[in-house]
């Protein structure tokens, strides 16, 4: 007995001495300024003023960088459905496109794109027409007082998620134009139109321009980017003209793409990196907003997916797979405006309603010989004017602006892209020859194969 006694009390002895060095070693974790850590010292220091958010800043930032990651994988996303859904034998060429297409945004965005989007007062013409510098250490902070709880993050922090962003609308001109553009003009024109169009474009809203001012919202850019991208995509279509064999004697001739797999692995990444895209946009890691948005992005897109698979079904009499994909984006691009101004079952209405509209947007324009073989032009320019007027229907915001704000937006970038890319195609023609066409561009312009079978 007294054996058991004796152990009871060197256990609890054990216990409350471990219990009072955790505690001690816990105070010490939690207060780095009694903890003789030097390094962590220097970082409160440098932060200034700015040092009380230190943790919650730091916390951010590391949340915005991972976010910039996800919205860069969106473009293996781009690229793997926009070859999925086209010909074996243009494989390379729409690699090469893509590949191009994020490298020249990035730099430019940071050449000109970044302090063009962000004025900050810097304008040529007061609200409407900005075009500033390239980035520089001058431009930036890297301390909470950058932008504080609404942008908590460093300068450069804002500067690549924000370049993730600005090649988007050129991947979605990518695959709307594919199979028939040469090579040359096609480069040229995205150039233009994300180092110049895009930010331009952007500041009206995201940089303080007048859309801003007049109480426009679109949180992460279901206008700003998405519809700003298709109807860029549908002025260079109206301009190229169709595939050959697309549309013969009034009939449409489906022209399958090679693997379904690749769109489907595409569509999946673009949905992945979508938490990046929405998710990143709360511009902090500020808890309540984070959730929200994850979870209306999340029901959004699957609404879609339902939608759009079983209304084509009934359309079309057989269970589109390529609908369905179309259909995750539709929903996904339809939230993007709201996704933190909604709650769950209006994301899922607006899902749902993107899914249905996708479907007959696309049969829509085949009708008309708008020859889209991805769909980009229905899932980005007509669902991206939705998911902005549904913020003035379910996210509080003022339906008029809305409406007048998605058309500026759209118009402008369909004007800009239609003469700009009418003076390229005058220049130096837009099109490959029927020859070239029929070989595919992978030969005719880069002299390779995309696969190859010993």
């Amino acid at each position: 007995m007294k054996i058991k006694n004796i152990f009871l009390t060197l256990l609890v002895s054990g216990l409350t001495f471990f219990c009072l060095s955790a505690n001690l070693n816990a105070e010490v974790l939690l207060d780095p300024l009694t903890s003789g850590d030097d390094d962590y010292i220097a970082l409160l220091e440098a932060q200034g003023e700015s040092a009380y958010a230190f943790d919650f800043f730091t916390t951010s930032m590391l949340w915005t960088v991972i976010a910039a990651a996800l919205v860069f994988l969106m473009h293996l996303g781009f690229a793997t459905l926009e070859c999925g859904l086209t010909q074996s034998k243009n494989t390379v060429n729409i690699l090469f496109k893509n590949t191009f297409i994020i490298s020249m945004g990035i730099l430019t965005y940071a050449l000109v794109g970044f302090n063009t989007h962000y004025p900050c007062g810097s304008w040529i013409i007061e609200g409407w027409l900005s075009l500033n510098g390239p980035l520089s250490a001058g431009n930036v902070d890297d301390t909470f007082a950058y932008g504080g709880v609404g942008l908590a993050m460093t300068g450069y922090g804002d500067f690549i998620f924000q370049a993730m962003f600005a090649a988007t609308g050129a991947t979605i001109v990518s695959g709307a134009v594919a199979e028939r553009i040469k090579l040359l003009p096609f480069l040229i024109f995205v150039t233009l139109l994300v180092g110049l169009a895009y930010p331009m474009i952007g500041a009206w809203h995201w940089g303080g321009g007048w859309l801003s001012e007049a109480g426009f919202y679109d949180f992460a850019g279901s206008s700003v980017v998405h519809a700003f991208g298709g109807f860029a995509a549908l002025a260079c279509v109206m301009i190229l003209g169709p595939r050959a064999g697309k549309y013969v004697d009034g009939k449409i001739k489906p022209i399958p793409g090679h693997s379904m797999p690749l769109a489907a692995i595409g569509v999946f990444l673009l949905f992945l990196g979508w938490f990046g895209f929405n998710g990143g946009s709360v511009l902090s890691a500020n808890p309540g907003p984070l959730g929200l948005v994850f979870t209306t992005t999340a029901l959004a897109g699957c609404a879609g997916c339902l939608a759009a698979m079983f209304f084509s079904w009934i359309f079309l009499k057989k269970p589109d797979i390529s609908m369905a994909l179309n259909g995750i984006l539709a929903g996904l691009v339809g939230i993007t405006a709201g996704a933190d101004s909604m709650g769950p079952w209006a994301a899922v209405i607006v899902g749902a309603i993107a899914g249905v509209i996708v479907v007959l947007s696309i049969i829509f324009f085949d009708s008309i010989k708008i020859d889209d073989p991805v769909g980009a032009i229905s899932v980005h320019g007509i669902c991206g004017i939705w998911g902005t007027i549904a913020v003035g229907v379910f996210g509080g915001a003022d339906l008029v602006i809305q409406i007048i704000g998605t058309l500026s937006v759209s118009a402008t970038a369909f004007i800009f892209s239609y003469v700009v890319f009418s003076i390229i195609k005058g220049i130096m023609g837009v099109r490959v020859s029927p020859e070239e066409e029929a070989e595919g561009l992978d030969l005719a312009e880069h002299g390779q194969s995309a696969y190859s079978i010993n």
